[in-house]
Formats: structure tokens, C-alpha cells, sequence
């Protein structure tokens, strides 16, 4: 039950926030851009490059079903198995390049973010992704080692952040 409520608020969130630049909704502009950020999918061990585990698989699987919808027009993953897999559900069901970005330097990332109009989906980890969503002028706090159920949505209109949800998807720790 708890994860079907979850999905149907997600659901209602992507409606409400996932922005076309074609068809903007009211009080929206053509400037506006929306950032989804994830940490990465459970892995299998603490290895420097390990690979997702079968629930951080079924994770990917279940990202890519919630934003399938959401009119995805950038991926960006660090140059990790673990992020990139992440995101490797999406990334093929909409036929969208996996963009690889070096997590040593986020503020150069997150005014890239900013100056790249569209509706974009970063994978990253613990410590990256609430300093990231910080940078893009979003609240955050730490992410926990046993935590990869968090999803944020920063909504950007020119220079300014206009919104920050932060939502729980999956089976959550």
C-alpha cells in the first residue's frame, strides 16, 4: 500500500513539474528547468566500482517507469558502474546519451545544470548529490550509506530556483 502511494503522489508530481519547453505551464516560462536528482541504485559491495545489486537493479528499473513520462531531455551520471546503471533504464527507453560528469568538480557541473535549459536527470552518490542540489539552490541534508530511495525535483525558472520536493521512492530504508 505504502508504495503504491507513493508512486500515485510521484505520478501527480511529474504531472504538475515535468515541463516542456513547448507547452509551459501557466505562470512557467520557456526558461524554465527542471533538475531530477538521484543518488545511485543499492550496489552489490563496497567496492570503487561496484556494480548494482538485484534490488538496486529493480530500483533502475522502477526510476525509469516513474520518469518515463516526465519528458527527460538530459541524463548525467559519473563515471561509476553503479550511477551509470542507475540511469540506464532511462536512459535506453528514450534513446537519450548518458552524459558523464566529474562529481571533483560540481559547481562547474551545477552552472552547466543552470545554463542548459530542459528537463534533466543527474545520478550521483551520498556525498555529491545534497551538495549538488544545494549548488542548484535547493535543501538538502546527508544522504545515510544505507539510504538510495531519495528522489529531488528543482525547479528552475532563469537564475532562480522557484522549488525543491524531495520525494521517496522504492522500498525506502
Amino acid at each position: 500500500m505504502k508504495k503504491i502511494k507513493h508512486l500515485n503522489l510521484l505520478k501527480l508530481l511529474f504531472l504538475v513539474f515535468s515541463i516542456s519547453p513547448m507547452t509551459p505551464l501557466r505562470g512557467q516560462t520557456e526558461t524554465t528547468t527542471v533538475i531530477y536528482l538521484v543518488r545511485h541504485a543499492e550496489k552489490v559491495d563496497d567496492s570503487n566500482d561496484a556494480a548494482l545489486s538485484p534490488e538496486g537493479r529493480k530500483r533502475a528499473e522502477l526510476l525509469s517507469k516513474v520518469l518515463k513520462d516526465a519528458e527527460i531531455t538530459h541524463i548525467h551520471s559519473t563515471d561509476f558502474q553503479r550511477t551509470r546503471d542507475t540511469v540506464e533504464p532511462l536512459a535506453s527507453l528514450l534513446g537519450i546519451a548518458i552524459q558523464l560528469y566529474d562529481p571533483q568538480h560540481l559547481e562547474t557541473f551545477s552552472e552547466n545544470l543552470i545554463n542548459t535549459q530542459g528537463v534533466h536527470l543527474v545520478s550521483g552518490h551520498s556525498n555529491t548529490t545534497p551538495g549538488l542540489v544545494e549548488l542548484l539552490g535547493g535543501q538538502s541534508s546527508p544522504i545515510q550509506d544505507h539510504e538510495y530511495d531519495r528522489l529531488y525535483v528543482i525547479v528552475r525558472d532563469g537564475k532562480q530556483t522557484k522549488a525543491t520536493i524531495l520525494i521517496h521512492y522504492g522500498i525506502s530504508w
